[in-house]
C-alpha cells in the first residue's frame, strides 16, 4: 500500500467494502436453500462449475496471465483441494446441522487457525494482542455455540446433530486456513492472485465432481427456480465479483484494514439468520456475540501492518 493511499472513508473503499461484506454475510443463509433436498456435494459442484469459467473470463478481460509453470500448477491444485473443495463440501454439509450464521460466526475465527499456521511454516509472528483478542473471540463464540447445543432451534437447521455440524464447520475452517497459509509462499506470491485462483477453482470443480459422483449418485436437475437463482447468485456474486473486489480492497488500504471486513460480515449473516431462520437470541448469545466481535476487533488491531 502506497502513502497516498486512499481514506477509508473514500468511496472507493466504502463501496466495496460494505458489497463484499454484504454479500459473504448473505451467502451463509443462501447456502440453506442449495441443501435442501439436493445432495450438498452437487450443490457444491453446480456453483464452481458456473463460477470456474467466469473467473477464467475476469483474468482474461484484466489482462492476468493464464499459463502457470508447473510449481504453480501444482500450488493451485492444493489451493483447489482444500479451498474450493474441502473448505465448501464441510461449509455445506455443515449448515445441514447448524444455523447458517453460527457457522459464519465461526469463520471468523479463521485468524486463529491462520495465524498458528503461518507461524509454524512461513516464521510469522503472533502478537500478544492477537492472542488475547482471540481468545476473547474463543470464548464468545462458544457461548454462541453451547446456546446452538443446548437449544438445538430446528427453524432453517435441516438437521439435528448440533455436535456433528460443528465438527464439519471447524475442519472446514482448517480446510481454508491451510489454502490460505500455502498461496502466501513465494510460488503463490509470483502468480497474479485471480489466475491462480482460477486454476484453483477448476481444480477443486474437478474434484467436486469426482466427490459427488461417488458420494451421491448421478447428477439431481432441481426444477425449482430459487435453486437455480441461488446458484447463479453464489457463482457469479458470491465467488467471482466479490473476489477481485476483496483484493482490491487489500490493494488500495492493506490486508490489516481489509480484515475487518469480517466484522461486518458475521454481522449481516446474523442479522439474516435472525430473520429468516428465526434465530432465537438470549441473554447469552448477545454477550457471546458482543465478546465475539470485541476479541475479535483486539485481535484484527494487533494483526495491523499498514
Amino acid at each position: 500500500m502506497s502513502a497516498s493511499a486512499p481514506s477509508i472513508l473514500n468511496w472507493r473503499v466504502i463501496v466495496p467494502f460494505v458489497l463484499t461484506g454484504t454479500i459473504w454475510g448473505s451467502t451463509w443463509f443462501v447456502i440453506t436453500g442449495q441443501i435442501d433436498g439436493v445432495p450438498a456435494a452437487w450443490s457444491v459442484f453446480y456453483r464452481f462449475a458456473l463460477a470456474t469459467p467466469a473467473l477464467f473470463l475476469v483474468a482474461f478481460l484484466i489482462k492476468r496471465r493464464l499459463r502457470l509453470n508447473r510449481p504453480e500448477h501444482l500450488l493451485a491444485l492444493l489451493v483447489g483441494l482444500f479451498q474450493f473443495s474441502g473448505n465448501f463440501l464441510f461449509v455445506y454439509h455443515a449448515e445441514l446441522y447448524v444455523t447458517s450464521g453460527i457457522v459464519a460466526l465461526m469463520f471468523g475465527l479463521m485468524m486463529v487457525p491462520n495465524a498458528l499456521l503461518a507461524r509454524g511454516f512461513i516464521g510469522e509472528r503472533v502478537p500478544s494482542g492477537f492472542m488475547i483478542g482471540s481468545a476473547v473471540a474463543i470464548v464468545g463464540v462458544s457461548s454462541l455455540l453451547f446456546n446452538e447445543w443446548t437449544t438445538n432451534p430446528d427453524a432453517g437447521v435441516i438437521g439435528g446433530n448440533v455436535g456433528l455440524g460443528i465438527v464439519l464447520a471447524l475442519l472446514g475452517i482448517l480446510s481454508a486456513s491451510v489454502a490460505n497459509v500455502i498461496q502466501a509462499n513465494p510460488t503463490g506470491r509470483a502468480v497474479p492472485m485471480v489466475s491462480l485462483l482460477a486454476w484453483a477453482m477448476l481444480y477443486g470443480t474437478v474434484f467436486d465432481l469426482g466427490f459427488a459422483l461417488a458420494t451421491a449418485g448421478p447428477p439431481p436437475v432441481p426444477t425449482q427456480p430459487g435453486y437455480w437463482g441461488g446458484i447463479v447468485y453464489l457463482a457469479l456474486i458470491g465467488s467471482v465479483i466479490t473476489f477481485p473486489l476483496h483484493y482490491n480492497l487489500v490493494r488500495e488500504i492493506g490486508a490489516g484494514k481489509t480484515a475487518y471486513n469480517a466484522v461486518l460480515t458475521i454481522s449481516v449473516a446474523m442479522a439474516v439468520s435472525t430473520l429468516f431462520e428465526g434465530y432465537r437470541w438470549t441473554p447469552i448469545t448477545i454477550g457471546g456475540m458482543a465478546l465475539a466481535v470485541l476479541g475479535m476487533i483486539i485481535a484484527l488491531r494487533s494483526k495491523q501492518v499498514s
